[in-house]
């Protein structure tokens, strides 16, 4: 009986909590501007317009708006997840040809979870799987480079038109790069060991999780990701705040503005030595684009650091020959330097 009715409970608190806090969630975001504002003008009464007054602000209203966001996002992201398990998704590549391949990996790489350590089980798992080479890449590409971390980010600093533009560039980019690693015909450049993995043909029925189980799983998601990305977010958002209130304007504009053709092939060639991962580069690409670099400029400069990271390609050097990875790297940052170009001359 007492089982019965834990059980209950549980169902029971599975949709309550979320009704609850969703409206209380809505309240106080919307309420944020001004609640940032009566911390600086009427709490503390600093000078308004002063350097440490706006970085203050800044600071004060962006950390809570993108921590909100992330936790609302990754909450529904985690209960999407439960349908996606790394074997579902192989399973969901194998057979496939190669174009379609590229299209349903770079999507299914947004919402499969992923990051640089995981980078080599996930190629091993597809290559054991039968999944073409270009389809695996197209993958790896999607997934760090657009998850719901850069989403929820890229919305709340910058709108949805700004995110959708990134999320389409990004898809095109992990499409056309992977089918075009495919067309080559790469596959002597992976290590000699990779392919004498053999994947095991045992099946297995997976148990279907309950809702509790999934509303559970969403909860999980926002302690897991959030605890292990949110030091990176507040030092972003720092850096931005500093940028945006001591950086002149007129300085990185004069460097990186669209004026410059070489704003572009310079922004990555800044961004593919640095590591970090959306959480920590994206506030500070906002106060980039706000001190007038160009969109197309701070967009090549984002995905160059996030999908080009140095721990990723040290990783896959253990299962990747030079020239499969020098292509990977030539292949991608030509891609984003068309799009940068793209959105500096042609679109904004």
């Amino acid at each position: 009986m007492k089982e019965k009715i834990l059980i209950i409970n549980k169902k029971y608190n599975g949709w309550l909590i979320p009704s609850l806090l969703l409206p209380l969630w809505v309240i106080l975001y919307w309420n944020l501007q001004q609640i940032s504002n009566f911390i600086i003008d009427d709490i503390f009464r600093m000078e308004t317009g002063a350097h440490l007054t706006e970085t203050l602000r800044f600071f004060i209203f962006e950390v809570p708006k993108v921590m909100m966001l992330l936790v609302l996002i990754i909450f529904g992201v985690g209960i999407v997840r439960t349908y996606f398990t790394p074997e579902k998704t192989r399973k969901i590549l194998e057979g496939k040809s190669l174009f379609t391949g590229n299209i349903l990996a770079s999507l299914l790489g947004i919402i499969t979870p992923f990051c640089s350590c995981s980078a080599i089980p996930l190629f091993l798992g597809f290559v054991e799987a039968g999944v073409p080479l270009g389809v695996t890449f197209s993958f790896l590409i999607a997934a760090p480079m657009i998850n719901e971390v850069a989403v929820v980010l890229l919305v709340g600093l910058f709108g949805w038109e700004v995110a959708a533009i990134y999320i389409t560039t990004g898809l095109i980019i992990a499409i056309f790069s992977g089918w075009i690693i495919g067309k080559f015909k790469l596959e002597k450049y992976v290590a000699e060991w990779v392919f004498s993995i053999k994947s095991g043909n045992t099946e297995f029925q997976e148990e279907k999780p309950t809702f509790y189980q999934r509303i559970n799983s969403g909860y999980e998601a926002v302690t897991d990701i959030v605890g292990k990305i949110w030091l990176y977010i507040i030092i972003g958002i720092a850096v931005g705040a500093g940028a945006h209130g001591y950086v002149p304007a007129d300085y990185l504009s004069s460097l990186l503005g669209n004026q410059n053709w070489y704003g572009v092939p310079l922004a990555i060639l800044i961004g593919v030595p640095l590591y970090s991962n959306a959480a920590g580069i994206i506030p500070i690409v906002s106060v980039l684009i706000e001190k007038g670099v160009s969109l197309g400029t701070a967009l090549a400069f984002m995905m160059s650091v996030i999908a080009l990271s140095l721990p990723e390609i040290i990783i896959l050097k253990k299962v990747l020959k030079w020239q499969l990875i020098a292509t990977f790297v030539g292949i991608v940052a030509s891609g984003i330097i068309i799009v940068g170009f793209i959105f500096n001359y042609v679109v904004f």
